[in-house]
Parts: C-alpha cells; sequence; structure tokens
C-alpha cells in the first residue's frame, strides 16, 4: 500500500466546487465526502452571555468537567478542550524535539503535513521518535492494540471512536509523552463548531494550553459541549441508529458491485472497479463522495440524510 505522501493534502468536503462543475445550488447536494453524522446533537437554548461575553473559567471547567465523564478520564490525566482536532494537530509536532515520527498509512494525512512542515521526518514503520495512529483509522477503520502504541511521544487520535467506545484506549492516557486526540465535531455531526479535546500526559497539554492562548474555545462551544457530553441517553440511541444505517450503507453498495473494505458507522470504505467513475456517476445525482490520490479502487461514502436515501439508491441502481 502506497502511503499518501506529507504534501498531499486531499480531504472530503468541497461540495461547492463539486456543484459548479456538475450543476445545482449548493444546498441540492448530499455530501457523503465525510464522516460527519448527519443528524447532529439539537443544539439547546444559549444563554445570551455565551455570545456577547468572553468565555469564563466556569464554562470551560463545566466543559471539561463533562469530557472527563463522558470519556471515563483517568484522574492521572489532563484534559484541554481545543477549537477543533485539527488545531491541535497542527501544533502537536511542536511539543517535542523534531526527528523521526512513524505515521502507519494511508491515514488521515494532516498529521503527517504538520509533523512535515515541523520540521520531523516522517515514515511508516521502525524506531522513531514519535509515533501517530488514528484510532479506528481513516479511511479503513482499523483499531490498534495498546501495545502498538507505546513511544517516548506517542499521538492517538480518537477523532472516529466514539462510535465504538469500548475500543478506547484512554487507558493509555496516563502513560508519559501520550497525548488522546477527540473530535467533538463526528460524533455529535457539529463540525461547524470547531470544538476537540487533547487528553495525556499534564506537561504536554499545559503546554499546549499555554500555545493556545486564553479563551480557545467559543462561549457557544463551551455550552453546546458540555450539554451534548452530559447527554448519554441521546448517545447510546445515536450509536444504535448508525450501526443500523452503515449496515443498509453496506447493503446498497455491495448490490451496485462495490466490495467492502473497512470503516466506522459514520463512514465506510469499498473498493471499486474505477473510483473516479463512481464519484462522476454519483455526482451526477448531486451526490458528493471521496476518492483518494493513493488508491484509484477506493471509494469512501458517509452516511446521507434521512430523506437522502431515496436518491442514493436511485443513483446506485
Amino acid at each position: 500500500m502506497i502511503m499518501q505522501k506529507p504534501d498531499q493534502r486531499d480531504h472530503g468536503g468541497g461540495v461547492d466546487a463539486a456543484a459548479a462543475r456538475f450543476g445545482g445550488e449548493r444546498a441540492e447536494w448530499i455530501d457523503l465526502s465525510t464522516g460527519i453524522n448527519p443528524q447532529p446533537y439539537p443544539i439547546p437554548a444559549l444563554p445570551a452571555e455565551a455570545w456577547n461575553a468572553l468565555p469564563d473559567a466556569a464554562a470551560q471547567t463545566a466543559l471539561e468537567d463533562a469530557a472527563r465523564a463522558f470519556w471515563k478520564v483517568p484522574a492521572d490525566a489532563a484534559l484541554l478542550a481545543v477549537p477543533g482536532a485539527s488545531s491541535a494537530i497542527a501544533r502537536i509536532p511542536a511539543l517535542a524535539p523534531k526527528g523521526t515520527v512513524r505515521i502507519p498509512g494511508p491515514t488521515y494525512n494532516e498529521h503527517a503535513a504538520s509533523f512535515a512542515e515541523s520540521g520531523w521526518q516522517v515514515v511508516e514503520e521502525g524506531n522513531t521518535h514519535a509515533a501517530v495512529h488514528v484510532h479506528p483509522n481513516n479511511p479503513d477503520g482499523r483499531l490498534w492494540d495498546a501495545a502498538e502504541v507505546t513511544g517516548p511521544f506517542s499521538i492517538i487520535d480518537e477523532s472516529f471512536c466514539d462510535v465504538t467506545p469500548d475500543a478506547t484506549l484512554m487507558a493509555q492516557a496516563t502513560t508519559p509523552g501520550t497525548l488522546i486526540l477527540k473530535s467533538f465535531g463526528k460524533f455529535w455531526g457539529l463540525a461547524g463548531l470547531r470544538l476537540g479535546f487533547v487528553i495525556g500526559d499534564p506537561t504536554l497539554v499545559a503546554e499546549l494550553r499555554r500555545m493556545l492562548g486564553p479563551w480557545p474555545v467559543s462561549g457557544p462551544a463551551l455550552h453546546i459541549g458540555a450539554a451534548a457530553l452530559r447527554d448519554t441517553d441521546w448517545a447510546d440511541v445515536t450509536r444504535t441508529r448508525l450501526a443500523t444505517e452503515a449496515e443498509h450503507l453496506d447493503t446498497l453498495m455491495t448490490g451496485a458491485g462495490a466490495q467492502i473494505v473497512g470503516g466506522t458507522p459514520l463512514f465506510r470504505l469499498y473498493e471499486v472497479d474505477d473510483a473516479q467513475a463512481w464519484q462522476t456517476r454519483l455526482a451526477q445525482h448531486h451526490i458528493w463522495t471521496r476518492v483518494f490520490p493513493y488508491n484509484p479502487r477506493w471509494l469512501r461514502l458517509g452516511l446521507p440524510p434521512a430523506e437522502g436515501w431515496a436518491r442514493l439508491e436511485r443513483a446506485l441502481a
């Protein structure tokens, strides 16, 4: 398997460009190119101060306490709310002296890009100064064992792990030199809120807190995030729904000739004869999917909203 180079930074999204190419208004498109929950957490009523005052320490503490309880964070591990996991990914390489970093691929490409831009040498295997493991992996859903993610500076990206909480490696958060990343936008479906969390080594988390400066998370994100993390009933119902819908998507895609490679309940990875051709075919129905520059046979789909299933079925017929 060919690893994507750090300078090949492709992502899902870009529906505006797809609409310009294939026609239709942006609002008419179904975006299946990301792994974002299509039925987001319902936004609660917000106090006026969430908008018109600087975020206070109490709101920050309330969010971080809710996060600790939801993810069962060990008492000895530090936790920091950040403005999206990507903001942490961009800064993490500066937390340790430059060296070599092991990033098994193919995987989410921002990690390699960030380390490379910070002067690190990125490799796929061997004994290195740092390591990054995306757990479950994006795009194939691979899960890692605790013994595989150890190292002097270890980053475990659990952005998609909330759909399968029993697989978490949260126990590793007490290991010196370890940081675990959590994304709020994927499972709760509120990617535009730009909220994430870094959990682990207190010294590293304290330095990251210093780097981010005061008020890194917006007032609305503090309130919405705290409410969502306390709502464990919603999380349980959502996991069941996502698993059912992922099975339904697999049935549709295999019926159309695709083969399942892997994924998570939030996104599915398929092997097809020509991924670009499949993407174009679905785009003609204003459905946007994800292809990969390093594998012309891989096609990734997220879950459609409730009203989008019928259109997807017609497009695959």
